[in-house]
């Protein structure tokens, strides 16, 4: 290698190792790294290098002790810094986690990002974390679908659209009635929901927001016109309101049941709600359960889920479709109709 590019590659590796302020990283830590990285080096040489990329690169030096301690000014035009070992290890276990929520044009995006910190892992063997990647996993709560497939198109569009607040064409398959849909859109929002992502828009001469699956767009394009600017729209405040939950009223109702030992355990640990107890009941290892919770769908799934686990008393509405639908399922799996 020439001498040129050996110090061009090591004064690139010098600027990874710098940390943004107000961490610090001292010239002996410097020139250990650099040396576990096969650069042949001095601890003076190390000290130009810094006094001469300080200025170029907004390096700040703290010379208030000794050694000398260096980083990233936080306004600094460019940041070469490495990754550290909790910012790896949070990108690694966020890889697992997104690949069943995000579509592939994204993780397309992120792919870099996650390399790094599979290599940075990696490359820790000197002190004992080498296999963090081998030991740690996320895993979901239930059964995850795989998401939804994007045309990549799609999903650039639809982001260039929400930043630029213009209005987008696109062919739509109606989910309904399954067929295709010609649509001027007026772009809001952007909502990801386990497996699919949502555009939030209002179709053009209607006010009201609708929720448009990206990947039912099959055709997208970006018009020139400006969209209708939804001021008073707020994302945090719209899912609120239990559009995605499929609320049945939008007040508060008590759930009270008995559940199974374990998961009045689980319950315990992980709260249903920020206004739960669980009482003992007399001669019985069961817990009485209570619990104020919105009166939506997901939390009757919720219970559907936990099976003979629970037996729910109210709200009275969810025991009458809990006792309807079992009632269902028997006549479903006793009759002889179905049967292969």
């Amino acid at each position: 290698m020439s001498q040129a590019k050996d110090t061009l590659l090591r004064l690139f590796a010098l600027l990874r190792l710098i940390p943004t302020e107000p961490q610090r990283i001292a010239t002996p830590t410097l020139l250990e790294k650099l040396r576990d990285r096969g650069f042949s080096v001095t601890l003076r040489s190390i000290q130009r290098d810094l006094n001469r990329l300080s200025i170029p690169f907004s390096l700040h030096c703290n010379d208030s002790e000794i050694p000398f301690r260096w980083s990233f000014t936080r306004d600094a035009p460019l940041k070469l810094e490495d990754m550290d070992a909790s910012t790896a290890l949070a990108l690694y276990l966020s890889e697992s986690h997104l690949n069943t929520l995000l579509p592939q044009t994204v993780l397309d995006l992120l792919g870099p990002q996650f390399r790094r910190a599979r290599n940075f892992l990696g490359d820790l063997g000197h002190n004992g974390l080498a296999d963090w990647a081998r030991r740690v996993r996320a895993i979901p709560n239930g059964k995850t679908l795989l998401p939804a497939a994007i045309a990549p198109e799609v999903w650039g569009q639809v982001s260039a659209v929400l930043l630029e607040r213009r209005q987008l064409q696109v062919t739509y398959q109606s989910r309904s009635k399954g067929e295709l849909k010609q649509l001027r859109l007026h772009p809001a929002g952007l909502v990801s929901r386990h497996a699919i992502s949502y555009l939030l828009a209002s179709v053009d001469g209607y006010g009201d927001l609708r929720q448009f699956a990206l990947h039912r767009i099959q055709h997208v394009r970006v018009l020139d016109e400006p969209a209708v600017l939804h001021a008073s729209f707020d994302v945090d405040d719209y899912i609120a309101s239990g559009i995605f939950s499929h609320r049945q009223t939008d007040t508060q109702v008590e759930l009270v049941a008995d559940v199974h030992p374990q998961i009045a355990f689980l319950l315990g640990e992980t709260p249903l709600s920020h206004e739960q107890t669980l009482s003992d009941i007399p001669s019985h290892t069961w817990k009485r359960l209570r619990a104020q919770v919105p009166l939506d769908r997901e939390t009757l799934w919720w219970i559907f889920g936990l099976n003979d686990n629970i037996r729910v008393h109210g709200p009275q509405v969810w025991v009458d479709e809990i006792s309807a639908r079992l009632h269902s399922m028997q006549i479903l799996y006793t009759s002889t109709d179905h049967a292969t």
